[in-house]
């Protein structure tokens, strides 16, 4: 086949002609096709079970960058979060909210050279008396280089990379809600 511009000019005949236009319409709606085929489906905002319309969230740190994730995330999904747990359909309990570094390597000198970064929650959920989800840590960890030429830089990274970890743990714990509330297991992480 040999791709012809609109130019006016008439290719040799036999040659098949193909259109440009036709391939840029046809291929994202092939490509679309066989990712809803396979199950593939963007991770949008799910849905909450019943129990969760009015959500108490339990944590010992109010505003922790993982407590301030998991509140925008349960109203962002409909949850109307409420200021004692008797108003509350559903408690989450958020019973440790740890985050750190530790080195993970080191230069010839002694001097770190990368570092990984982890939040780890503990969490559960109670409705009506009820526990839906037993207590269950979930632990994600980010690798970063550090370089101590670039020391301003480096501490806005890992500021960067804890908020991202808070906002993934957030998202894993309501999949974990959204699975409990289905009555199927999900592995975490």
């Amino acid at each position: 086949m040999i791709l012809v511009k609109r130019i006016g000019i008439k290719p040799p005949a036999g040659t098949a002609v193909r259109s440009g236009a036709l391939a840029g319409r046809f291929l994202p709606v092939c490509a679309a096709l066989l990712l809803g085929g396979c199950g593939f489906h963007l991770e949008g905002a799910g849905s909450l079970p019943g129990t969760m319309t009015r959500t108490y969230v339990d944590s010992p740190s109010r505003h922790s960058p993982f407590v301030d994730s998991l509140r925008e995330a349960l109203q962002l999904r409909g949850s109307q979060l409420v200021d004692t747990p008797a108003l509350a359909d559903s408690v989450l309990v958020v019973s440790a909210d740890d985050t750190g570094q530790r080195v993970l390597s080191v230069s010839a000198r002694n001097i770190p050279r990368e570092y990984e970064i982890y939040y780890a929650v503990t969490v559960s959920l109670r409705s009506g008396g009820t526990a839906l989800i037993d207590s269950e840590t979930i632990v994600v960890t980010r690798a970063y280089t550090y370089d101590e030429t670039q020391v301003l830089g480096k501490s806005a990274e890992e500021r960067v990379l804890r908020d991202a970890l808070a906002q993934d743990l957030a998202r894993q714990v309501l999949r974990r809600v959204e699975s409990a509330a289905a009555g199927s297991t999900v592995p975490i992480g």
